[in-house]
């Protein structure tokens, strides 16, 4: 995509392979989540930079997803994190995914599309163990399934499950974590061996050592974005989104700026345009949010545009092409997306990946 607007993100691979390292505990594999184009840092560059940093799994969340890595050339292990949908059994397998499974009909599809393209095939049983969103419920029927599993002509590549609140509930996280383990225990039991037991995401990576067990699962954490309050700490933020200052102009105290003319000068004061909007993902709803010019916040002024916001920079002179960023830091301030989602009271992982298409990407590192 050439590049003419002034707006792009830019993502810093040597920050990504940091974190990675960081995250990667003693005696333990990383698997890299690259789901959502990488949390929306580009999913090729990222894979590549955290394979190259130790990973040594990748996660993915559709089919699609994992092709476009192989296409671009990617080896090692992808996980596809949920059940292949029904007609992309083949393709997954053809191009090397690791199926997730959880119920008779995934493993059918899955067996029946192995012995189709004439593939050995390793799949990871996913344990419901309380997030109540995909896996097998109870985690007590695991010894069954996996026995399937092998009936069916596949061999245990893992046995894993997921946290629903590693950044804040010990209680449930421990119970959960039991869980999975009384079912790896009695798969074992049964005489099948998983090659792999897994539950950490980005915050029990952090939190949790107990739960590293044979891999960890960090996402948004790669990124250098907080899993949770607190949870960033010695890593190092990947994505800064920039732009520049397209049109300057002074008015007069009591002028009231963009559409619904909700916000009005105070004083007489300078404004200034800078080409990004909601179709960005710069949401309407940071309509009271900040940007940085020349080192100092500066207040965006009325309603977010499409294409468009425009900024209250007082009494400051301004240049056109003046550097804007919108995430990332500038001089001694810095604006993070965990800023930004507090005005629209979300989570910072949402912000990035609403960071839309027609915003190049630019990787250095």
């Amino acid at each position: 995509m050439s590049r003419f607007r002034p707006t792009v993100v830019e993502v810093d691979l040597d920050a990504v392979r940091h974190n990675v390292r960081t995250l990667t505990p003693p005696g333990s594999q990383v698997m890299a989540v690259v789901k959502g184009d990488a949390y929306g840092h580009g999913a090729v560059p990222v894979a590549r930079a955290a394979l190259g940093a130790g990973a040594t799994w990748l996660g993915v969340a559709l089919v699609e997803e994992g092709i476009e890595l192989r296409d671009a050339g990617i080896g090692g292990p992808i996980l596809v994190l949920s059940e292949f949908p029904p007609g992309s059994e083949k393709d997954a397998l053809a191009s090397g995914l690791t199926p997730t499974v959880y119920s008779e009909a995934g493993v059918t599809s899955v067996a029946e599309a192995a012995t189709a393209v004439g593939r050995p095939t390793a799949v990871h049983l996913k344990v419901d163990t309380g997030m109540h969103r995909v896996g097998l419920w109870p985690p007590e029927a695991a010894p069954e399934l996996a026995r399937q599993i092998l009936d069916a002509d596949l061999t245990l590549g893992g046995i894993w499950t997921h946290f629903a609140s590693a950044e804040s509930d010990d209680h449930t996280t421990r119970e959960q974590l039991d869980r999975l383990l009384r079912a790896a225990a009695a798969v074992r039991a049964a005489g099948i061996e998983p090659a792999l037991v897994h539950a950490a995401n980005s915050a029990a990576t952090i939190r949790f050592p107990e739960s590293h067990l044979d891999l960890v699962r960090p996402g948004v954490a790669i990124y250098g974005l907080a899993a949770g309050p607190g949870l960033d700490a010695g890593l190092r933020p990947a994505l800064s989104w920039r732009s520049a200052v397209t049109m300057v102009k002074r008015l007069p105290a009591g002028e009231r700026i963009s559409y619904g003319q909700t916000y009005a000068l105070e004083r007489d004061s300078t404004v200034a345009t800078i080409p990004v909007g909601y179709e960005d993902g710069f949401s309407r709803l940071l309509s009271r949010a900040e940007v940085l010019i020349r080192g100092v916040r500066r207040r965006v002024a009325g309603t977010v545009t499409m294409d468009q916001i425009v900024v209250d920079c007082g009494d400051d002179e301004l240049a056109l092409g003046d550097d804007v960023v919108l995430i990332g830091a500038q001089g001694e301030e810095r604006i993070t997306a965990e800023e930004l989602a507090g005005h629209i009271g979300t989570i910072g992982y949402e912000i990035v990946c609403a960071i839309s298409s027609r915003v190049p990407r630019e990787h250095r590192g």
